[in-house]
């Protein structure tokens, strides 16, 4: 769906959408309508909430099947391992240069850096290895 502002959805934007495009259709989050929403579904997962184990197996479902469709890379068999530090993250304590804003994402989370949420991919590769 292209928006109006590039990347954002505003609310008019996801509105319109059907809840079969949201990872969690019941609360409508998560969008997975290109692969820049899929690949932001894949980091901010655990941040949904009011949702069973149940609805977190659909929605992890949704997002493998999104990103297959939009080409992103999901390493997890499963959203329990969602966040947990990668291969690409364990080998040293700076992050390698392949790795994903997801990537980064969740091993700054895992480090408790604040103010991860709102960072770009550079920035989270920045505050990770200034630790």
């Amino acid at each position: 769906m292209a928006t109006k502002t590039g990347h954002q959805l505003d609310a008019e934007d996801r509105n319109k959408m059907s809840d079969s495009t949201f990872a969690f259709p019941r609360v409508r989050k998560e969008p997975l309508n290109d692969a820049r929403h899929v690949r932001n579904a894949i980091a901010r997962f655990d941040q949904v909430q009011d949702v069973s184990d149940r609805e977190r197996d659909e929605a992890f479902r949704r997002i493998k099947k999104a990103a297959a469709r939009f080409g992103v890379e999901v390493s997890e068999s499963s959203w329990r391992e969602l966040g947990k530090p990668t291969k690409t993250m364990k080998s040293s304590s700076k992050p390698r240069e392949d790795a994903s804003k997801a990537d980064l994402y969740a091993e700054a989370k895992r480090r408790n850096i604040e103010g991860r949420s709102s960072m770009t991919k550079a920035q989270l590769r920045h505050a990770l290895g200034n630790q």
